[in-house]
C-alpha cells in the first residue's frame, strides 16, 4: 500500500470518478445556497440536495466532488479524542436517477484497490441485514467473500432523515489488526473496538418515506456516496490519528513552533495543541468563505471556534494574538485545492488579528464578572459557584471553566461542576434538536418541485422589456393549476420573460401580464429552482389558461431606477476598495427602485472625510460617461479580467462580466444601465455598523437626489425664516445664538448655584463618625453640576471630612459622595460608600476613593440611605 499525501489522494478520487464519466467539481462554498435549514454545510451530499429532491436539474446525471464541511455538534470532544474533528473534507460519488448499486459498489472496490492500492484482505464490507442485492453484487460480482461481509440493522445500514428519500447502505472498512481488536473471536466490523476503521458509505437511495411510514420504491434511485478524506489518509499514511496525516501535522508544527512547547509530554498540553490545530484549519476555511465572528448563527459559530482555541493558546503560555500567524500554515497545506484561501489571504489574518484583539477585552470583562459572583460569595457566606453562573461566563463571555476554577481556588472557593456540566449537555442537546429539525425540514418538498422539470423560463430582460410569451404553469397556493381568474392571486410561469427576478440583492421587477381577455399586475418576481422564474400575479380582469399567450411588460421607470442603483453599487464597491483598502469586500446588498443599500467588510467606523471621499469618487465616475459592458465568458477568461467575486457564491463555467469602462469589473447577473452618466447623481445618506467588521452605506441616484436636494432646500428655507435672516447669513445667525443662549444658561446655573448654596446650611446635617466629620445632605430639582459645586464648596468648608448629598428630581435619585484627601488617607472609599448607600433606593454606583455618584429609583427611600451612609463609614474606618 502507498503512502499517499491528503491532496494526492483528494486528486486521485476525482480523477478516477471523473473517468467513469462523472461531472468533478470543487468544493461548494460552507455557507449554504437557497437552502435556509442548515448553518453550514455539514456533509457532501448537503450541496446537492435540491438535484436529489428534483428540484433541480444537475449539471451532470453523475457528479463527483470533495466537500469541505463543518460540524460542531461534539466540540467538546475534538481535541480530546483522536477522531473528532471540526472542519472535515467529504469525498463524494453521486448519481441522479443514472447508475444505481452495481455500479457504485464495482467502482468504489475499484478505486480502493487498484487506485489507492488497499490490500484486499485488509478490506471489510457490511451492507444492511435486509439487502440481499448488494451481498449478490459484492459477492458474486466483485468476488468479496462471503464471510468478510457483515449485515448490520437499520440504525448502522439505511440512511434517512424524517420523511423523504431514503435507502440502505454499504460501507467499507479497513481492518488495522489485531492488536486494536478485543481479543473476541466473534471481532468484526459493528463491534465498538478500534480495530475496524469505517471510511466509505455507500448510500442506495431507493425507497421514498410517506408520513404513514411506508417506504415508496423511487422511480429514480440514486447514489450518495461520501468518504471522509482525512480518515482515509490515517489509513494510508499509517498513522493513528488525524493529527498525524502530514497536512494537518504541518499546521499543528506551527502551533508548536509559536509555543515553543513539546508534543507528546503532556495530555493536557497535547489536547490543548490539537484543538488549536483543529480549529485554526476551521475558522480560516470559515472566514475565507464570508463568515465573520458575531454572536448568533454562523458567525458565532467562528467567534466560539475561534476564541476557544485563543483560550488554549493562553494556557499554554500564549499571551498575545497569534492565531492571525498560524493561518499562514492552513493557507501552505491547502491552498493550491482551495484557491480561496490565497486570495483572500490578507483578509483572513485581518479579520482573525481583530477578534483576538476583541477576545482579550472580553476576558478583562470577564475577569471583572467573576470578581462580582466572588463578592456575592463572601457577602452570602458560600463557598460554591452556581454551575449557572460559571456556563454564563463560559457561554456568553468566551471564559474558560479551567480559569473560572483556578480562580475560585486561590480564593477558597470551587465550581459546582456538576451543575455546570447540566447547562452545558442543555446546549448541546438545542443544537442536536436544531440541527434534526432543520434537516428533516430541509428534505421536505414543495408545490413546485411537483412540477414537470421540462419547464424552464428563458429571461430576455437584459435586452427587452417586452416579451410575448405563454404560459407554462400556474401555481395557486398550494396547488397546481390550469386557470386562473379575477381577483386571485397566482405564480406564473412563462417560457420566456422579461421580468428580472429578485436575486443578487436586487428586487424583483413589477409590471403588467395582459392579452385580449385577461390583465393582471406582476406585484413582485421572484427566482424558482431548476431555472424558473415566479411571477407573482394578481388578477385584474378575466381569466388565464395554461399555454395561453400573453404580453409581458416590465415597468420602465422602476426597472430604469433599479439599474442606476445597481450601477451605482459597483462603483460605490471600487470606491471603496480606492479609499479603504483592498481587504474591503461586498456582504450584502439591498437594489431598490429608490435606494441602495450596501454592506461590505471593515472594521471601523468611516470618517466624513473618507465617505466625502468616496462620494466624489462615484460621482465624478458617473461624469465621465463610462460605458457599461456586459460579457458572458469562462470563469477562468473573467479572473484573468481581474473580475470582482462576491464571498461565498459559487460560480458555474460560464459567468456575466459587468465592466464599467477600466474602472471597474464584476461578476453579475443584474441588471445594468448602458453608460454611467446615466446614474445621474449619487448621494450617500448613511453610515454605520450592522455586525462586528461588516458596515453599511446606504445611498440614493438620479431623481432621488434630486428630491433630497429640494428637501434640504426647504428646510434650509424655514430656518431662515424661523431667524429671520437671509441664507448666505444663516450660519453666522445661528452660531451667534447659540453663543447667546450658552451664555444665558452659565448666568441661569451661576443663580442656581447662589440659590442652592442659600439654602444649603438649612438641609445639611452634620455628625462625626470616630473622629470623622460626616456631612448630609438633601436636594430637589437640582442639576447634577450644581450637585457637585455644593460637595466641592462643602469640602472647602469642613476642611476635614466625607459628604454625602442626594436631590431628588422626576421621580428618580442621584447621589455624590466626595470626601477630603485627610479621610481617604483613613480607608474611606467614596466608591464603596455611594454603592451601599444607593442600594437602598435601588440603584447602583462607584467611583473613585474621593469621589463617586449613582443614581437610584426609589425616592421614598432617600433618607434611610443617606443615614445607612453613618454605618458604611464606621466599618470603613474600622478597617
Amino acid at each position: 500500500m502507498k503512502k499517499l499525501g491528503l491532496n494526492e489522494i483528494r486528486s486521485r478520487f476525482l480523477e478516477f470518478f471523473e473517468s467513469k464519466g462523472h461531472l468533478a467539481k470543487g468544493s461548494f462554498p460552507l455557507v449554504p445556497q437557497n437552502d435556509p435549514s442548515l448553518l453550514l454545510i455539514n456533509a457532501g451530499m448537503a450541496p446537492l440536495k435540491n438535484y436529489f429532491m428534483g428540484k433541480e436539474v444537475p449539471p451532470n446525471k453523475r457528479m463527483a466532488t470533495c466537500q469541505k464541511c463543518i460540524r460542531t455538534g461534539d466540540i467538546e470532544n475534538v481535541g480530546k479524542t483522536a477522531r473528532h474533528a471540526t472542519l472535515f473534507e467529504m469525498l463524494g460519488n453521486f448519481s441522479f436517477g443514472d447508475y444505481f448499486k452495481r455500479e457504485s459498489i464495482k467502482w468504489g472496490w475499484e478505486f480502493v484497490t487498484k487506485h489507492l492500492e488497499i490490500p484486499e484482505e485488509k478490506v471489510w464490507v457490511s451492507i444492511y441485514e435486509n439487502d440481499d442485492e448488494a451481498f449478490e453484487i459484492w459477492n458474486k460480482e466483485v468476488g468479496f467473500p462471503a464471510q468478510r461481509i457483515v449485515r448490520l440493522g437499520k440504525e448502522d445500514n439505511f440512511w434517512e432523515i424524517g420523511t423523504g428519500p431514503c435507502g440502505p447502505c454499504s460501507e467499507l472498512y479497513y481492518d488495522r489488526g489485531e492488536k486494536y481488536g478485543c481479543n473476541s473471536p466473534d471481532c468484526k466490523p459493528g463491534c465498538d473496538c478500534d480495530r475496524y476503521i469505517e471510511f466509505w458509505n455507500h448510500v442506495f437511495t431507493q425507497f421514498d418515506k410517506d408520513e404513514d411510514g411506508n417506504y415508496n420504491p423511487l422511480p429514480n434511485p440514486n447514489i450518495d456516496t461520501g468518504m471522509g478524506l482525512e480518515r482515509i489518509a490515517c489509513i494510508m499514511q499509517d498513522v493513528d490519528n488525524i493529527f498525524e496525516i502530514d497536512t494537518i501535522k504541518h499546521i499543528l508544527n506551527g502551533v508548536l513552533e509559536i509555543t515553543n512547547v513539546e508534543y507528546g509530554k503532556n495530555e493536557k498540553t497535547d489536547t490543548s495543541i490539537r484543538i488549536i490545530t483543529d480549529h485554526i484549519r476551521a475558522v480560516t476555511f470559515l472566514v475565507a468563505d464570508g463568515v465573520l465572528p458575531s454572536n448568533e448563527g454562523r458567525g458565532y459559530v467562528l467567534r466560539r471556534l475561534l476564541r476557544r482555541a485563543a483560550r488554549h493558546g493562553k494556557l499554554l503560555g500564549i499571551k498575545e494574538g497569534f492565531l492571525y500567524k498560524l493561518m499562514d500554515k492552513v493557507v501552505e497545506v491547502s491552498g493550491d485545492a482551495y484557491p480561496e484561501l490565497i486570495e483572500k489571504k490578507d483578509y483572513i489574518r485581518k479579520v482573525l488579528k481583530i477578534e483576538e484583539e476583541r477576545f482579550e477585552e472580553t476576558i478583562d470583562q470577564g475577569m471583572e464578572i467573576l470578581k462580582g459572583y466572588i463578592n456575592k460569595l463572601k457577602e452570602n457566606n458560600k463557598k460554591v459557584l452556581s454551575g449557572e453562573n460559571a456556563f454564563k461566563l463560559y457561554d456568553t463571555y468566551g471564559f474558560p471553566i479551567d480559569l473560572t476554577k483556578e480562580i475560585l481556588e486561590e480564593e477558597g472557593f470551587k465550581v459546582d461542576e456538576k451543575s455546570f456540566e447540566e447547562e452545558m449537555e442543555k446546549q448541546r442537546n438545542r443544537a442536536r434538536s436544531a440541527r434534526q429539525n432543520d434537516e428533516s425540514d430541509g428534505w421536505k418538498e414543495d408545490i413546485f418541485s411537483k412540477i414537470d422539470q421540462s419547464i424552464k423560463s428563458e429571461f430576455v430582460g437584459y435586452y427587452s422589456l417586452e416579451e410575448k410569451s405563454t404560459i407554462s404553469a400556474i401555481v395557486k397556493g398550494d396547488e397546481i393549476v390550469n386557470e386562473a381568474h379575477n381577483g386571485e392571486k397566482v405564480t406564473i410561469i412563462l417560457d420566456k420573460t422579461p421580468f428580472y427576478a429578485e436575486s443578487g440583492g436586487q428586487v424583483g421587477d413589477k409590471g403588467i401580464l395582459f392579452n385580449e381577455s385577461f390583465d393582471g399586475d406582476v406585484i413582485d418576481t421572484k427566482k424558482g429552482l431548476n431555472d424558473r422564474i415566479h411571477h407573482e400575479v394578481v388578477v385584474k380582469k378575466g381569466s388565464i389558461h395554461v399555454k395561453d399567450e400573453v404580453n409581458a411588460k416590465v415597468e420602465k421607470e422602476l426597472r430604469m431606477n433599479s439599474a442606476r442603483n445597481h450601477s451605482a453599487t459597483h462603483l460605490l464597491h471600487k470606491a471603496l476598495k480606492e479609499i479603504l483598502g483592498d481587504h474591503v469586500q461586498q456582504a450584502g446588498s439591498l437594489v431598490t427602485p429608490q435606494r441602495l443599500r450596501f454592506d461590505f467588510t471593515h472594521f471601523e467606523a468611516i470618517s466624513k472625510e473618507e465617505l466625502l471621499k468616496i462620494e466624489m469618487i462615484v460621482n465624478k465616475k458617473v461624469m465621465e460617461s463610462l460605458d457599461i459592458d456586459a460579457n458572458e465568458m469562462s470563469i477562468d477568461e473573467a479572473k484573468k479580467m481581474g473580475a470582482t467575486a462576491l464571498f461565498g457564491e459559487k460560480y458555474g463555467d460560464v459567468v456575466r462580466v459587468v465592466a464599467m469602462g477600466d474602472y471597474s469589473c464584476e461578476l453579475c447577473g443584474g441588471t445594468h444601465l448602458k453608460n454611467t452618466s446615466q446614474i445621474g447623481l449619487f448621494k450617500i445618506i448613511s453610515e454605520s455598523g450592522v455586525a462586528a467588521g461588516v458596515r453599511r452605506i446606504e445611498a440614493i441616484t438620479g431623481m432621488s437626489v434630486y428630491e433630497y436636494i429640494s428637501e434640504k432646500e426647504n428646510k434650509i428655507l424655514n430656518i431662515c425664516n424661523t431667524l429671520k435672516t437671509k441664507e448666505d447669513n444663516v450660519i453666522s445667525k445661528a452660531k451667534s445664538l447659540v453663543d447667546e443662549v450658552r451664555e444665558l444658561n452659565k448666568e441661569l446655573d451661576s443663580i442656581k448655584n447662589k440659590v442652592a448654596m442659600a439654602s444649603v446650611d438649612d438641609a445639611v446635617i452634620k455628625k462625626e463618625v470616630k473622629g470623622v466629620n460626616l456631612i448630609l445632605a438633601k436636594f430637589e430639582g437640582m442639576d447634577m453640576n450644581s450637585l457637585r459645586n455644593i460637595g466641592d464648596n462643602l469640602k472647602d468648608k469642613y476642611e476635614s471630612g466625607v459628604i454625602v448629598l442626594a436631590n431628588t428630581a422626576n421621580d428618580k435619585v442621584n447621589f455624590i459622595v466626595t470626601a477630603t484627601k485627610d479621610v481617604v488617607e483613613k480607608g474611606v472609599h467614596c466608591g464603596n460608600i455611594i454603592r451601599e448607600v444607593a442600594k437602598i433606593a435601588g440603584g447602583n454606583g462607584g467611583g473613585r476613593p474621593d469621589m463617586a455618584q449613582a443614581g437610584g429609583k426609589d425616592t421614598t427611600k432617600v433618607k434611610e440611605a443617606l443615614m445607612h451612609a453613618k454605618e458604611v463609614l464606621e466599618n470603613q474606618i474600622s478597617e
